[in-house]
């Protein structure tokens, strides 16, 4: 499974879903789906969907997490960003360019004005799980690697400081704490 076909899995499983904003849907709908197929491309997925979270690993992104969520340790940091790939492909790579444009998805917005935290972590063991239902073993414990890149020192500065985000980020921080 390559990240075209992963994103494709993404897409089937928001399709089947009764409530594709609902992130422990999504995940449990790509568990089902990426069980059914053989065992080599759920590792492969695996790998694919660590790769995604590597590349969602950013300063901006981790500020925007942080507004939206009201804080964010590092946990928080990868159920948010498991939340943002189960969005699917076209809105992931729109908020990894431009992590303020969450601010005009409609389900930020709703968070906005119900306080509800933004979060997947159901979808970082979409492999995993899969891989125990189709097979009843857990997957490879060399299923994955995973390199995070260097955080950028321009986005080293106190998340608490609300106006240093209001810079950065005006819209979210319009939305969330405004």
């Amino acid at each position: 499974m390559n990240e075209q076909q992963f994103w494709q899995l993404i897409a089937a499983a928001r399709d089947q879903s009764l409530d594709p904003d609902e992130s422990e849907t999504v995940a449990r709908e790509t568990t089902s789906l990426l069980a059914t197929r053989p065992a080599e491309e759920m590792v492969a997925a695996q790998q694919v969907l660590w790769d995604l979270m590597a590349a969602s690993y950013t300063n901006p992104l981790w500020a925007a997490a942080y507004v939206i969520n009201g804080g964010c340790s590092d946990d928080g940091f990868d159920y948010f960003r498991g939340w943002l790939i189960g969005q699917g492909r076209k809105v992931f790579e729109r908020i990894i360019a431009d992590p303020d444009a969450l601010a005009e998805l409609s389900i930020v917005q709703a968070s906005a004005a119900d306080g509800r935290d933004l979060e997947g972590e159901e979808m970082l063991s979409i492999a995993w799980n899969a891989h125990i239902i189709a097979t009843g073993e857990q997957l490879p414990a060399d299923a994955f690697t995973i390199r995070y890149p260097e955080p950028d020192p321009a986005w080293d500065f106190d998340f608490d400081d609300r106006d240093e985000m209001a810079r950065r980020l005006p819209r979210l921080v319009a939305l969330h704490l405004e």
